[in-house]
């Protein structure tokens, strides 16, 4: 990644100023996994945060019965790891497609934002924001039906520009909203017939979000 365009994604995901941006890529590296490779291990002294630059980090768990289990998805734009202090992992993670990843040390980003007032603040607001993800995705798991769940995660990840590129892995889309990859392909299914979006092999495009959204229940 080049140096502008690393600085412009830590502006991006930090909502900071130039100073702070700078004062964070210097402490910050670049990390990139391959699909289903192992960030880090459940149980794992965890003295990093990360941010996700592209792809998906997900959390998981396999209970004592083999059963797989989410607890949290984490996409471009989000952190996780352990913060202000060093801590226990309590799930593994696992990229989802390729995943680049900036790396932080705990400590230096808990002195960075003790020195730098704008660098807290865009922290604060970026632990809100993925709060608030968190609770959408937990209300929807309570309330609305599976079909439901992936029409609403596929609007979550569009965004505004109503397209998600590359396209969402069936298998990965399916476990975020707690679904079987069955379920998924065919709730894509059905809006493929009917217009509602359209797949390449570059990418999914929502080409009627009113009607997506109408379909959210």
């Amino acid at each position: 990644m080049l140096e502008t365009e690393r600085l412009a994604v830590i502006r991006s995901v930090f909502s900071c100023g130039q100073a702070g941006a700078e004062a964070l890529a210097s402490a910050v590296r670049d990390i990139v996994f391959p699909h289903k490779a192992v960030v880090a291990h459940q149980g794992d002294l965890a003295d990093h945060c990360w941010v996700v630059v592209e792809g998906a980090a997900q959390a998981q768990i396999n209970s004592a019965d083999g059963q797989l289990t989410l607890l949290a998805s984490h996409g471009p734009g989000e952190i996780f790891g352990s913060y202000p202090e060093p801590a226990t992992l309590r799930s593994d993670i696992v990229a989802q497609g390729s995943l680049h990843l900036l790396c932080i040390e705990t400590s230096a980003l808990v002195d960075l934002a003790r020195h730098s007032a704008d660098i807290a603040h865009g922290l604060s607001l970026l632990f809100a924001r993925q709060l608030d993800v968190m609770l959408d995705r937990m209300a929807a798991r309570t309330t609305l039906t599976a079909n439901g769940r992936v029409y609403a995660e596929l609007l979550r990840l569009a965004g505004a520009s109503n397209r998600i590129e590359p396209p969402p892995v069936l298998s990965a889309l399916a476990l975020s909203v707690h679904t079987t990859r069955e379920t998924t392909s065919r709730a894509i299914a059905h809006l493929l017939r009917r217009g509602i979006v359209s797949r390449t092999d570059e990418a999914l495009e929502i080409l009627a979000p009113r009607l997506l959204a109408e379909l959210i229940a």
